[in-house]
This record gives C-alpha cells, sequence and structure tokens, in this order.
C-alpha cells in the first residue's frame, strides 16, 4: 500500500476519494474570494459525483466547527505566550484574521474529509469503470 492509496491522502489533496487521481476543486481557486467553494459535480477522471444527493455537505459543517474550535484554542494560547496580558479585542481581531485566511483551508477540508467517511478507495482512475 502506498501514500496515494489512503484515505490521508485524498483528504490532504481534495483528491477524489473513488480514484485518488480526479481534483474535487478546480485549480487556481484556492485562495479566490468569489470562487474558493467551487466545487467540480464529478471527478473528472472516473466520474465520481462529489454531491450525491441535495444537502450532503450539511455534516462538514461539524468537521468545520471542529476546525474553527482547534483554531480558537491555537490562537488563545499563542496569544497568552506572546503577551502578558491578552485583552477580549485582542482575541476578537486575531480570531477573524486567523479565521478568514483559514477560511478556505477549513471549507475544502472539511468537505474532504466528509466525502471520504462514506464513499471508498476504489483504485486509479485507469483502471475503474468511468460512471456515467
Amino acid at each position: 500500500m502506498s501514500w496515494k492509496d489512503t484515505k490521508l491522502y485524498s483528504i490532504l489533496n481534495t483528491k477524489c476519494p473513488r480514484c485518488h487521481d480526479g481534483d474535487m476543486f478546480p485549480k487556481g481557486t484556492y485562495y479566490s474570494f468569489k470562487n474558493f467553494s467551487d466545487m467540480h459535480e464529478k471527478c473528472p477522471c472516473c466520474g465520481q459525483p462529489f454531491e450525491p444527493e441535495p444537502g450532503y455537505y450539511y455534516g462538514a459543517m461539524f468537521v468545520s466547527y471542529a476546525f474553527s474550535t482547534a483554531i480558537f484554542v491555537a490562537v488563545w494560547v499563542a496569544l497568552s505566550f506572546l503577551f502578558e496580558e491578552v485583552t477580549m479585542t485582542m482575541i476578537t481581531l486575531a480570531l477573524i484574521v486567523a479565521v478568514l485566511a483559514l477560511l478556505p483551508v477549513s471549507f475544502r477540508l472539511s468537505r474532504s474529509i466528509w466525502i471520504n467517511f462514506f464513499i471508498r478507495y476504489e483504485g486509479p482512475c485507469d483502471k475503474l469503470k468511468k460512471l456515467p
């Protein structure tokens, strides 16, 4: 089993969970404020639909909530080490900056984790039958 065959590879690289070859998101949209949430309807390689049913990604909000909690704790701890006295204004401003900067990362990883819960890896794209 190679690194490319693992769920972690698919999640971290936002690749199709079925073939690990196709991209879930179009290239060049990562830090585009208008387009960071654009997503392919299907895997360009194997045809796996990325939104199997309406409202599929509502569960990804819970994953995103966990990311947001981790960001809050990390910002709070970092500010506590950097400053003797941490004010609510400092925490609020630092959180706004951190959350906005990490929004595309959090959004995409949450969706990637969520879809990987339900779709299993079947092999490389060139060995799979393309879905209609």
